[in-house]
């Protein structure tokens, strides 16, 4: 005798695509700057914000957080408040 299937549940899944702030290296700012405004902007370590400044300083850019679009566009807000420049990319 056949058996009736059982409705099948539905499951929605939201896959949220990581994006990434590009910290771009200026001769303005001191170490000093970039370390406290990278602390401010992503809740990072002093160590964390320092090894990002000195990536920064000798490779020309580092990423300095990975997040959903909206965070990573709060911190790229935060560094550029001192005028860092910052790009966003997708992950």
């Amino acid at each position: 005798m056949p058996t009736k299937a059982e409705p099948k549940e539905s499951t929605t899944s939201v896959v949220i695509e990581p994006w990434l702030v590009v910290l771009l290296n200026d001769e303005a700012h001191t170490f000093d700057d970039v370390i406290v405004q990278l602390m401010r902007a992503t809740n990072c370590s002093p160590d964390r914000a320092a090894e990002i400044a000195w990536e920064v300083h000798s490779k020309g850019a580092s990423i300095c957080f990975t997040g959903s679009k909206e965070r990573c566009e709060l911190v790229a807000s935060i560094l550029e408040e001192i005028a860092l420049r910052v790009r966003l990319e997708p992950a």
